[in-house]
């Protein structure tokens, strides 16, 4: 099975606003997951057409969204803490944990810290 890829709010953003060449390309191969908490993210912003936007975004493939408690859990086991990112990106880095090996996900971020974390626990997506 091809890797999912989860991509940032960060990604989205962009790609709501001047599009993303790589975005749409994963996009049209099926490969993107989106977090709940991207939707989130993505629906606090200022969005062009925001409900059919967002209608958009909540048909696409959903990541299963980890508890609080499974995050912070993962805070501790992965040693996230005091690495400069935020809990909506440590619950981005517990989701391709949670998926499991039979489901292989990864996340695709700009965000130097966050990726830096990502590339620490192999879930880094390459794409940029």
């Amino acid at each position: 099975m091809a890797r999912r890829i989860i991509a940032d709010s960060a990604i989205w953003i962009d790609h709501l606003g001047k599009g993303d060449a790589e975005l749409a390309a994963q996009l049209k191969r099926r490969r993107i997951l989106l977090h709940p908490m991207i939707i989130g993210e993505v629906a606090l912003g200022s969005i062009a057409r925001r409900r059919i936007v967002l209608e958009e975004l909540q048909a696409l493939p959903q990541a299963a969204p980890a508890s609080h408690a499974e995050v912070m859990a993962m805070i501790e086991w992965l040693g996230l803490f005091d690495c400069g990112i935020g809990y909506v990106d440590a619950h981005l880095l517990t989701a391709p944990r949670a998926a499991g090996p039979d489901n292989p996900v990864s996340l695709w971020t700009r965000d130097k810290r966050l990726r830096a974390q990502a590339e620490r626990l192999g879930v880094a997506a390459d794409l940029d």
